[in-house]
C-alpha cells in the first residue's frame, strides 16, 4: 500500500465522521425544536405541573387532613381513623421529599444558563426556588429584594456575584417553566409542613411513649415504614434501627463514613451526641424504642411516662459516655524479684569493678577536714578537699590491687639475691667504705666458726675416753 492510498483512506474516513456528526447535529436541532415547541405550548397557557402535586392521592389526603383537623377543633376523636390517616400521611411525606428533590434538580439545570454560580451559593432547594422567583432575568440587582429569604451575608455575596456572572438571560418559555417548577416546589413544601403538623398533633394520642422518646416526627415515620404500630412492636431492635435507611453508592476512593441507621438516627438524642459516640447511642435508642412501641400496643400507655423514663435513662448514659476517663492512680514500682542463681564472678567481673570503683584520689577530694580551710584548684573555683594535704605529705594510699602487686614484687626482689641460706636475708654483695661493693660469701664466717669452735672454743671441753 502506497502513502497516497493511505492518505486517501484517511480522507474518506474523516468525511464519513463529518457526515455522521452533521446528522447528529441535525437530530439535536430537531430535538431542540421539539422541546422549544413544547415550551411554547406550555408558556402559551398550559404550563407543566407536578404529577404528585395535582394527583388524586395528594388531593384526597389533604382533604382528609383538613377534615380531621376540623373534627379535632370540634372535639371529636376517632383513634382508629387517625391511626390510618397517620400511616397515609407518612407515605405521602416520603413521596413529597422525592418529588421535591427531582424538581429542584431540574430547576438548577435550567437556571444554570442564567446564573451558574447560584447553585454553589444557596444549597437549600426551597431557598433556591424562592431566590429564582425573585431574580428571574433581572440584571439590575438593586431592584431585587431578597430580605427575609436568605441571610444578609449571603444576599451580599449573591448581589456581587450576579453583577459579574457569565450567564445569559433565559428565553421566555424556559423562564416560565422554571418559575412554574419553583412554585410547585414551594407548594409541595407547604403541603408537607401541613401534613407533618397534623401527624405530630395526633402522635401523642396514638403512640405517646414513642413520641416522648424519639419525637413525634420520627415516631410517625417509623410507624408508617413498618406498616402500623402492631407490626413495629413485633420487630426486633436491630431491624428497627435500620428502618428507613437508604443504600448509597459511594465512589471507589471515597472516605465518607456512613452510619447504618434509618429514621431513628435523626432524633435529637442521636444528633446531640458527638459523632464518635452516635453508634452506641443509636443502639440504645433502638432498644428502648422497641420497648416503648410494645408498651403503646399491648399495655397501658400511661400518657407517655414510660417513654420519658426511657429518654431520661438514655440521656444519663450518653452523658456518662462523654465524660473523660478517670486519671490513673500512681502505682509504686513492683518489688524486683530476688536473684535465685549465683552471682557472676571471675576475672572479668573484678576488672569491671576496678574500672568503676572510686579511687583514693577521688575519695580524698570528697573529704574535708574539720576546722581547716579547703584547698582549691589554681583558678579557685573547684575545691580539692583533703587531696592537697596528701600531696604535701606525699602519702597517697594505693588500691588493694596495687598493694598486692607491690608486695609480690618486693618478695621476688628479696629472694632473687639469696645464697641459699635458710633465712634468705643474706646477700653475696657487701658494701664497705674502702672498696665499695664487694662480692663475699655470706656463709664464710659461719663455716669458719663451725670448723674452729669444736677445738678452740671456750665452751669446748675434753671428754674422757671410756
Amino acid at each position: 500500500m502506497s502513502l497516497e492510498t493511505f492518505l486517501d483512506d484517511l480522507d474518506d474516513l474523516d468525511d464519513g465522521e463529518g457526515a455522521d456528526a452533521r446528522d447528529d447535529e441535525v437530530d439535536d436541532e430537531d430535538d431542540d425544536s421539539d422541546l422549544d415547541m413544547m415550551g411554547d405550548e406550555q408558556g402559551a397557557g398550559a404550563p407543566s405541573v407536578s404529577g404528585l402535586l395535582h394527583s388524586a392521592a395528594m388531593v384526597e389526603l389533604m382533604g382528609r387532613v383538613d377534615a380531621r383537623m376540623a373534627q379535632d377543633a370540634s372535639g371529636d376523636d376517632d383513634t382508629d381513623e387517625s391511626y390510618g390517616l397517620i400511616v397515609s400521611c407518612n407515605e405521602m411525606v416520603i413521596e413529597v421529599d422525592n418529588e421535591t428533590e427531582a424538581i429542584a434538580k431540574t430547576i438548577k439545570d435550567e437556571y444554570a444558563r442564567r446564573f451558574p454560580e447560584l447553585d454553589s451559593l444557596i444549597l437549600n432547594p426551597l431557598d433556591y426556588a424562592r431566590v429564582v422567583l425573585k431574580l428571574g432575568n433581572e440584571i439590575d440587582m438593586s431592584e431585587v429584594d431578597l430580605t427575609g429569604i436568605i441571610p444578609s451575608a449571603t444576599i451580599m455575596v449573591v448581589t456581587v456575584t450576579a453583577s459579574t456572572t457569565i450567564g445569559t438571560p433565559l428565553p421566555e418559555p424556559t423562564l416560565a417553566k422554571v418559575i412554574d417548577s419553583c412554585e410547585q416546589v414551594l407548594a409541595l413544601a407547604a403541603n408537607k409542613t401541613k401534613i407533618l403538623s397534623f401527624v405530630e398533633s395526633r402522635m401523642n394520642g396514638v403512640a405517646p411513649n414513642m413520641s416522648a422518646l424519639v419525637g413525634t416526627t420520627v415516631a410517625a415515620k417509623l410507624i408508617g415504614a413498618a406498616g402500623g404500630l402492631h407490626k413495629l412492636a413485633a420487630l426486633p431492635s436491630s431491624t428497627l434501627q435500620i428502618i428507613g435507611s437508604k443504600k448509597r453508592a459511594l465512589g471507589g476512593m471515597s472516605n465518607n463514613q456512613v452510619m447504618h441507621g434509618g429514621f431513628i438516627q435523626h432524633c435529637d438524642l442521636v444528633q446531640n451526641t458527638p459523632p464518635s459516640l452516635r453508634g452506641k447511642v443509636l443502639r440504645l435508642v433502638a432498644g428502648k424504642c422497641t420497648l416503648a412501641a410494645r408498651v403503646d400496643t399491648f399495655a397501658d400507655k400511661g400518657a407517655g411516662k414510660t417513654g420519658q423514663a426511657f429518654r431520661d435513662e438514655i440521656e444519663v448514659k450518653a452523658t456518662k459516655l462523654q465524660e473523660p476517663p478517670p486519671p490513673k492512680a500512681p502505682r509504686a514500682l513492683p518489688v524486683p524479684p530476688e536473684s535465685s542463681g549465683k552471682r557472676r564472678g571471675g576475672r572479668r567481673l573484678r576488672k569491671m569493678k576496678e574500672r568503676q570503683g572510686m579511687t583514693q584520689m577521688r575519695q580524698l577530694t570528697n573529704r574535708v577536714q574539720f576546722g581547716q580551710e579547703e584547698d582549691t584548684t589554681s583558678d579557685g573555683l573547684l575545691g580539692v578537699g583533703m587531696l592537697g594535704m596528701a600531696q604535701k605529705t606525699g602519702k597517697v594510699r594505693v588500691t588493694a590491687k596495687e598493694q598486692k602487686l607491690l608486695s609480690e614484687k618486693n618478695k621476688k626482689a628479696r629472694t632473687a639475691g639469696s645464697s641459699g641460706a635458710s633465712n634468705g636475708l643474706a646477700s653475696s654483695l657487701a658494701f664497705t667504705p674502702v672498696q665499695g661493693i664487694e662480692l663475699v660469701n655470706p656463709s664464710a664466717q659461719q663455716d669458719y666458726k663451725e670448723g674452729t669452735e669444736t677445738y678452740f672454743s671456750k665452751q669446748a671441753a675434753f671428754f674422757k675416753g671410756s
